[in-house]
């Protein structure tokens, strides 16, 4: 898997598909192709360029951005005024992996985009998923209010942090011990912080099985 997303935004307001492409460029391990203003350059950007992910826009001049969802084999996000309840089932129906009601802050589609990116690490693996880990995929593209408990997440991310320094790399078990939270909830945050690159993501291969992975505290 790339280490780059490129994310094609499909927005017929000029202004605001520049405002949103320097939102996507502002978020590490991202990359914001040329906004599309029409559903037709879209479609034909997202044959050429073959982007991670659109950034979906419902109201353009030739076509819903609806049913341009429905016809693309592509991760997609809704970012709409259109917020009305039935275009939203619609979008979600249709596989919008989220949706973004404008005006948004640039702080909530970097939430999305950093839950996306550990979204897509999570279903990297080749073979038959966990519903564990298929929980933790899922809850990484939905994640929480920002404002609710963030002290408690720091305290946390602290804890997960310390749990690491100065003893090698450990697994996501290894951590949930030390810091007596459910291994779920230690996967969440040893992602999140491997997008942040507070800490690196190394393999352990055994002789049998799937290999492992082990975490540290990223070299500065």
């Amino acid at each position: 898997m790339s280490n780059e997303f490129n994310v094609l935004i499909v927005e017929d307001d000029f202004h605001v598909g520049r405002l949103h492409a320097g939102f996507v460029d502002a978020v590490p391990g991202f990359r914001a192709l040329p906004p599309a203003p029409t559903a037709a350059q879209g479609l034909k950007a997202i044959h050429s360029e073959q982007p991670d992910l659109v950034l979906l826009d419902v109201y353009l001049p030739d076509a819903s951005g609806l049913d341009v969802l429905g016809s693309i084999d592509v991760d997609a996000m809704m970012l709409s005024a259109a917020s009305d309840p039935e275009t939203i089932r619609k979008a979600l129906r249709r596989g919008a992996l989220a949706y973004l009601i404008k005006p948004f802050s640039a702080e909530l589609l970097e939430s999305r985009l950093r839950g996306y990116a550990r979204y897509r690490r999570l279903l990297a693996e080749t073979g038959a998923l966990t519903q564990d880990r298929l929980e933790t995929a899922w809850q990484a593209l939905h994640p929480s209010s920002a404002a609710a408990g963030t002290k408690a997440g720091s305290a946390t991310e602290a804890a997960v942090l310390a749990a690491l320094a100065g003893r090698g790399d450990q697994s996501t078990a290894d951590v949930a011990v030390a810091v007596g939270i459910s291994r779920t909830t230690a996967q969440r945050y040893l992602s999140a912080l491997a997008d942040d690159g507070a800490v690196a993501i190394s393999l352990r291969y055994g002789t049998t099985g799937r290999p492992e992975h082990r975490y540290s505290v990223a070299a500065q």
